[in-house]
């Protein structure tokens, strides 16, 4: 199979973990033998602009003409089977929808966040959920609160994108990935079309390592920023400190917003240790270290990566009890789940990980078997591999889900293309 990755990946200054699901989805499928190639932008690349360049760049957020033709040019040429939208902000656009209709590619999304229904993608704002935008087909709730960036001005594009490029969006694209059943109920309530969301769960690779002994910290991995949870996590410590602590100390790794802040808090603390941004093996080593990973996001996560990494090392996790975490996490089995935004409901959940290893390991146990049985890359490639296929045959009137024969360049595919709904 041929497929076409498009991807505006993000800046280098903030790891990602939607570059490193696409870089590990491209690899999985090389391995399997399918070809892949990358139409992509990079967000590190703005800095380099002239200082026109970068004031064009919110102009582009909402269209891009030149990525419609280039694309456009590429797919005639190449003809791939499929193309894999991922992330097409703020260099790319759905200008690259519009190019696949007129080529008359058939089209697959990943949607890692809420951007479909809140221009930041969060469905947080001021530290708290927020669906204000949700079902609203304009998106000026966000701009009348500054939800990207806390600035009205850089939200505007992001809503102007959201509201004008809907019906692209829902059109253009014949099957969306929802990452977790939860995200994907979220956005059927806002009226995208449901026949065409399904729920494909991202892929863990299998870890170098997985915990052996009963671990030595609680490890936070991620952004520190308040939807992730950060000053919840740090109060809920501050709590258990008071009360004699829990005999481990709390590892936080990541960069983000609150870093002075989190600097702050645990300099000269015998019981947290803030170690910065780590490199992907020294995530995998403090994951499989970890008496448990924390994931005590304030907003609902649309998967929670760390949490299936957890999995992947035989390690239990505490996480909200909202969003997908729930379909991550089966409570007092393979972790724990907290009331969501709840200081003394964390905490209580933190000594309870804590408290009885023979139970903390049992839960790893199983969370490992649920890891093996949903999130493993074998798991992963069957699936996605079933999703191009069922949308190919669709596309070419097949019946039996089977790809085109070759890498797609055997000449011009069956079926109309739809470059004239498109109006640009």
């Amino acid at each position: 199979m041929h497929v076409l990755v498009v991807h505006n990946r993000y800046s280098s200054a903030q790891p990602s973990g939607e570059n490193r699901v696409v870089d590990e989805e491209v690899g999985l499928l090389r391995a399997a033998g399918h070809r892949v190639d990358l139409f992509e932008r990079r967000s590190d690349d703005i800095a380099a602009r002239s200082l026109l360049g970068k004031v064009a760049v919110p102009l582009l957020v909402p269209w891009n003409p030149p990525v419609r033709a280039e694309l456009t040019a590429r797919l005639r040429g190449e003809r791939p089977d499929v193309v894999h939208v991922h992330n097409v902000f703020p260099l790319l656009s759905p200008a690259v929808l519009a190019a696949c209709a007129d080529a008359g590619v058939p089209v697959v999304a990943t949607l890692h966040n809420f951007t479909q229904v809140c221009p930041p993608g969060t469905l947080h704002r001021d530290g708290r959920a927020c669906t204000e935008c949700v079902g609203s087909a304009t998106g000026l709730p966000a701009v009348r609160h500054g939800c990207y960036r806390n600035s009205r001005l850089a939200t505007v594009p992001l809503a102007v994108s959201m509201s004008v490029n809907r019906r692209r969006w829902w059109t253009g694209v014949d099957r969306f990935f929802c990452i977790s059943a939860a995200q994907r109920d979220v956005l059927v309530r806002s009226g995208m079309p449901a026949e065409r969301l399904v729920v494909k769960h991202n892929f863990v690779p299998e870890p170098d390592s997985r915990r052996t002994g009963d671990g030595e910290h609680l490890l936070f991995l991620g952004r520190l920023a308040e939807p992730k949870g950060v000053r919840l996590l740090m109060a809920a410590w501050d709590r258990l400190a008071a009360a004699g602590g829990v005999g481990v100390p709390l590892l936080l790794a990541g960069g983000g917003p609150l870093e002075a802040e989190v600097t702050a808090w645990a300099a000269g603390r015998d019981d947290v240790r803030y170690v910065g941004l780590y490199d992907p093996a020294q995530c995998r080593e403090a994951v499989a270290r970890a008496v448990a990973v924390v994931a005590p996001s304030v907003s609902p996560e649309t998967f929670g990566l760390v949490v299936a990494e957890a999995m992947a090392a035989g390690v239990p996790a505490v996480a909200a009890g909202h969003g997908a975490f729930v379909e991550l996490v089966e409570d007092g089995v393979t972790g724990l789940l907290h009331r969501p935004g709840e200081e003394a409901s964390l905490a209580e959940s933190l000594r309870r990980i804590t408290a009885d290893p023979a139970a903390n390991r049992e839960m790893g146990r199983t969370a490992r078997r649920r890891y093996e049985r949903a999130f493993s890359p074998a798991v992963g490639l069957e699936r996605l591999v079933e999703e191009y296929r069922t949308v190919i045959a669709g596309r070419s009137g097949g019946a039996d889900g089977a790809p085109p024969t070759g890498n797609g360049n055997a000449g011009p595919r069956r079926g109309t293309p739809r470059g004239r709904e498109w109006g640009q």
